[in-house]
């Protein structure tokens, strides 16, 4: 005969706690994974003047100097033959940090305007890169995730022309060596953990000079 105790007895038997298994990590939040990112791509102790992991010519480190008189506090003026970009400060002085620019006849000279920021952006070669080069871009037709191997790396700056986008951009790279060369499809590029420090000052709307190459800005240190 079975009782209510037997029932409740064997109910409990064949309702046991389900067997535990390995606890599936949580997924990082969008800030939480910028944040682990940026540490990755940021030396350790990190000191924007001194820290030199990638073997820049120290001169490409950045550095403040004096600007010329009458250049506007905000803005950002590329020098491609020295493959300096200077960022303007209220005091007078700017703040200079190395850069790479486009290889060959890929670079474009011009004035523009930031209309645009991102941090870990994701990154699609232009039609005309794949066109180009499709043995390298072609693969990325569909775009490239965000992460410290994106072509965009860690930030990028958008340069627009009145309401356009250029395709052009100030932005981080994976290949940090490439600094102080032509190097690039047409971009500016810069160290990431050096783009991390001009991001944060640069605002959506200042204006971008790229001079020629066969010009050259120049300020005073």
């Amino acid at each position: 005969m079975l009782t209510r105790r037997h029932f409740i007895i064997t109910g409990a038997a064949l309702f046991s706690p389900a067997i535990s298994g390995p606890v599936l990590a949580q997924p990082l939040s969008r800030e939480a994974q910028w944040a682990a990112w940026d540490a990755e791509v940021t030396p350790a102790g990190f000191d924007p003047a001194t820290s030199n992991p990638w073997g820049l010519h120290p001169r490409l480190l950045p550095t403040r100097v004096e600007a010329k008189d009458g250049l506007r506090a905000g803005d950002i003026h590329v020098d491609a033959i020295a493959r300096y970009l200077y960022h303007i400060q209220p005091d007078g002085t700017a703040m200079r940090y190395g850069v790479a620019i486009g290889r060959g006849g890929l670079y474009e000279p011009g004035f523009f305007t930031i209309g645009r920021k991102a941090k870990w952006p994701r990154w699609t070669p232009t039609a005309s890169m794949i066109a180009r080069e499709p043995e390298i871009y072609a693969q990325y037709a569909e775009g490239m995730e965000p992460g410290p191997g994106n072509a965009l790396g860690s930030r990028a700056l958008y340069l627009y022309q009145g309401s356009r986008d250029t395709m052009l951009r100030i932005h981080g790279t994976p290949y940090p060596r490439s600094v102080g060369w032509r190097a690039s499809s047409g971009c500016v590029r810069m160290v990431m953990a050096h783009i991390n420090v001009l991001y944060e000052q640069v605002e959506t709307g200042a204006a971008a000079f790229l001079y020629p190459a066969e010009e050259s800005l120049t300020a005073r240190t």
